[in-house]
């Protein structure tokens, strides 16, 4: 998420090219979504260097109002995401080939608004470690869905939590889900709001929570819940999760125990995206403890 995540006093503040940088990415998510036919001509959005065709509509297409709100906003702000432009893009690409879907988001914050209209017509949730910076965010963009999640973890435990968590069968692949009441499992988030469990996900972006000091929630459940929800797909394809900040340990480290390194299919910058497909209870049983 933004810096200001990090501190809520401190905002982070970019050359004024990036926020219009996505704007113009969001523009052109606009028009790559809707049914269009392309001509022979194009045009250059210079500040993202993509290339963005002309169209001609076959049909109508009105664009949302959270889509019409996200290219004002980051046209004129100087608050703009955390994630780098080829950071971005890695989720953009995934979200305009699959088209409307169910996006679950760790975290909240000013690059928000983005991703919930880079996934026009489909279902962007956020979870946030915060109540208060929930009221703040969504008093600004009411259009937003989301809820506060309370963590039982700490970032200093993280080492021991990586070391036991192979004791508890209730944290084992076959026997981790439905993650909903799983007290036993202490990565496991037990108690997130109904929809999250009754909703299948087909991205979960792990940006939050908080994970730079000792006290902080860090993202050791986030990541292992992202896997079990992943492994327990019932619908058909993979489900895509990126996890981004993987330049530090606790994340790099979770990631290959439970995302694992054989499901990364891209890696940009500080951002790692795994395609993990599901895994039936006999398959799950085979592997014993281990994820990956």
């Amino acid at each position: 998420m933004v810096m200001v995540m990090k501190n809520r006093n401190i905002l982070s503040e970019k050359p004024w090219f990036f926020g219009l940088s996505l704007a113009c990415l969001i523009a052109g998510a606009l028009l790559i979504t809707t049914f269009l036919k392309a001509d022979e001509g194009s045009r250059l959005c210079s500040l993202t260097g993509t290339r963005i065709k002309s169209v001609v509509a076959e049909n109508e297409y009105v664009p949302t109002d959270i889509q019409l709100k996200a290219i004002i906003h980051y046209a004129t702000s100087k608050i703009v995401p955390q994630q780098s432009i080829g950071e971005i893009t890695v989720s953009f690409d995934v979200l305009q080939s699959r088209g409307p879907s169910n996006f679950l988001v760790f975290g909240l914050g000013h690059d928000s608004l983005m991703w919930a209209s880079l996934n026009p017509r489909g279902n962007t949730l956020f979870l946030e470690e915060d109540p208060k910076w929930v009221q703040t965010v969504l008093q600004k963009a009411p259009q937003l869905r989301a809820h506060y999640v309370k963590y039982r973890t700490q970032l200093r435990e993280a080492d021991d939590l990586l070391a036991t968590y192979k004791s508890e069968p209730r944290c084992w692949p076959a026997k981790a889900a439905p993650l909903k009441g799983n007290e036993r499992c202490r990565l496991a988030l037990e108690n997130l709001p109904a929809e999250v469990y009754e909703r299948e996900w087909d991205l979960i972006m792990v940006d939050a929570p908080r994970g730079y000091f000792p006290e902080a929630p860090g993202r050791m459940a986030a990541i292992f819940s992202a896997a079990v929800m992943a492994r327990n797909r019932k619908g058909s394809g993979v489900t895509h999760v990126f996890l981004h900040d993987v330049d530090r340990k606790v994340e790099k480290t979770f990631a290959e125990e439970f995302l694992c390194r054989k499901y990364l299919v891209k890696a940009v910058g500080r951002l790692w995206h795994f395609e993990i497909p599901a895994v039936n209870v006999s398959q799950a049983a085979d592997t014993g403890a281990r994820f990956c």
